[in-house]
């Protein structure tokens, strides 16, 4: 039996999977796909070009929609294996190729998480102590944060890819994905893989599962904070604040736990669960939080809106 691994001359190329038993249709199939990566990428895109543009949005709430910056490099990091796949077949992958493309993926996956945690605790400060908002809030905290985030996504993902370089693999090397995943591509190493996949748990632990009962605690405390608020107006003005931010968690988290539990839990499900899962994951985030941001947070409506009129205008001079 052949067994490659990334010591050998002869390197192991993967292939990745597009939509099982719908081959003869992914060209169309791919037409949606398209469509979808460009609102993904057009519409984070403009978020990041107003944010950076109109000074009137330079506060720490609309700092923490750097989470634009993440949604635009998942789709990025995908976009061509993904389209590759569905118009031109072109399925193969090597090793070095495979674990790059999980390092971004994962690793941005994680930094979303913690740009979320990061907003509910923006969140907190300005419903639970509004005073002391600018104060606590300044930008270089917000800066440290930042940094913060950063540095732990690389601390917990750089053992996850080298030990996936030590893996051997000898048995078929046919990926679930139009995208290379951590735990689809150690289950099909021929060799112990206990440490890779006790890895790939501390990494999401200490990340999505760290940060989302951080999350869930900072709602608790802002909803006693604002049920004592003796003004019903107030307090209605003191949740439309947060709906935003409760959508982008919800589509986040959602897809993600739901894709974990399929390919850890999940291996009779029919194949064509695995694709949806995992395309679900990977498009509908950042498609949708470009459209919750836009239509739910009126200073970031109106700033696009005097940002088209504005480029319009210089168009047509």
């Amino acid at each position: 039996m052949l067994i490659l691994n990334n010591t050998n001359s002869q390197a192991p190329t993967f292939l990745l999977t597009g939509i099982p038993a719908l081959r003869a249709a992914q060209v169309w199939i791919s037409i949606p796909f398209c469509l979808l990566y460009v609102i993904a990428l057009f519409g984070n895109s403009v978020i990041l070009l107003v944010i950076f543009h109109e000074h009137s949005l330079h506060e720490p709430m609309y700092y923490f929609l750097s989470l634009s910056v993440t949604d635009l490099s998942l789709s990025l990091c995908t976009l061509s294996t993904t389209l590759g796949v569905l118009w031109f077949d072109a399925r193969e992958i090597n090793l070095n190729a495979c674990i790059a493309q999980m390092f971004f993926l994962h690793g941005f996956t994680f930094m979303e998480s913690g740009v979320l945690l990061a907003m509910s605790f923006d969140r907190f400060v300005a419903i639970c102590d509004p005073l002391r908002y600018t104060t606590i809030l300044t930008n270089a905290r917000i800066a440290q944060i930042g940094i913060t985030v950063l540095i732990r996504n690389v601390a917990v993902m750089l053992p996850v890819v080298l030990f996936v370089k030590r893996l051997s693999f000898c048995r078929s090397l046919v990926l679930s994905h139009s995208y290379c995943y951590h735990v689809d591509l150690i289950q099909l190493s021929c060799t112990d893989n206990r440490i890779n996949s006790i890895l790939g748990l501390f990494a999401l632990f200490s990340t999505t599962g760290f940060d989302c009962p951080c999350i869930l605690f900072s709602y608790v405390l802002i909803i006693r904070s604002v049920l004592s608020i003796a003004s019903s107006d107030e307090r209605q003005k003191a949740f439309n604040t947060c709906i935003s931010h409760i959508s982008a968690v919800a589509i986040f988290y959602i897809p993600l736990i739901s894709l974990s539990l399929v390919h850890r839990y999940g291996h009779s499900a029919p194949a064509f669960v695995h694709t949806i899962m995992a395309n679900v994951f990977l498009l509908i985030p950042p498609v949708l939080n470009p459209i919750i941001y836009s239509v739910k947070t009126k200073q970031i409506r109106k700033a696009i809106i005097k940002f088209y009129l504005r480029s319009k205008a210089k168009c047509n001079q």
